[in-house]
């Protein structure tokens, strides 16, 4: 949740379920293709928190565990409730609480989703929701971000730099900048490298999306 000035916005810490659960309910609000798929079921947001694919870590949360979290970020503000039909159904209001546009929305559903990871696989995987030109746009949108604390840098900005969002619980960010993956990233990797890492991420994340369609 943030205060009511976006200019000097506080981000406060969100638990694991209810970030996985902001992140998709964004995901599918940004890819559904029809009024059935949003606002989504219960059914269909606990599938959604515990899909294989683009979720890390990896969960398995029960029907009451996910209930729990969407009666908690009503209370927050984060999501409405909408009665009615043969199920209840649920949309985040994070537009009007947040107020950034759509492909920062995308960014930032990404890493509710999947937590630190580098700029390159963030383009690939953000690409699929709201399309990132190149490395240069979403470094200027990350820009922005960070000066509102929506996104920490875990290694300095730049070529080959670590990010993940400012919801993190006290000691997970100090947790995500001494794991391995990050520790090893290397502190500048050429321009060129960057792009075909988004690229392979890009087309990693349609395949999936294609799997998941014929599936």
């Amino acid at each position: 949740m943030i205060d009511e000035t976006p200019a000097t916005a506080t981000i406060l810490p969100l638990p694991m379920y209810q970030r996985r659960v902001l992140g998709v309910l964004i995901e599918k609000q940004k890819t559904s293709r029809t009024p059935d798929a949003y606002p989504m079921t219960l059914n269909s947001i606990v599938a959604g928190c515990n899909q294989k694919s683009n979720r890390d870590p990896v969960l398995e949360l029960s029907d009451d565990d996910v209930e729990e979290t969407l009666e908690e970020l009503q209370k927050s503000g984060f999501v409405l409730k909408v009665t009615g039909g043969r199920a209840d159904r649920y949309r985040h209001l994070l537009y009007d609480l947040w107020r950034i546009g759509k492909v920062e929305m995308a960014i930032l559903a990404e890493l509710l989703m999947r937590g630190p990871q580098s700029e390159g696989d963030l383009r690939g995987r953000a690409s699929r929701m709201d399309d990132i030109a190149d490395l240069e746009t979403l470094r200027e949108l990350l820009k922005a971000l960070a000066a509102r604390n929506f996104v920490v840098y875990l290694t300095p900005p730049g070529r080959g730099a670590m990010l993940t969002h400012g919801f993190h619980l006290p000691g997970e960010i100090d947790a995500a900048k001494n794991a391995p993956d990050v520790t090893a990233a290397p502190a500048a990797m050429p321009s060129k490298w960057d792009e075909v890492l988004a690229e392979l991420a890009s087309l990693k994340e349609r395949v999936s999306k294609l799997e998941s369609r014929n599936s």
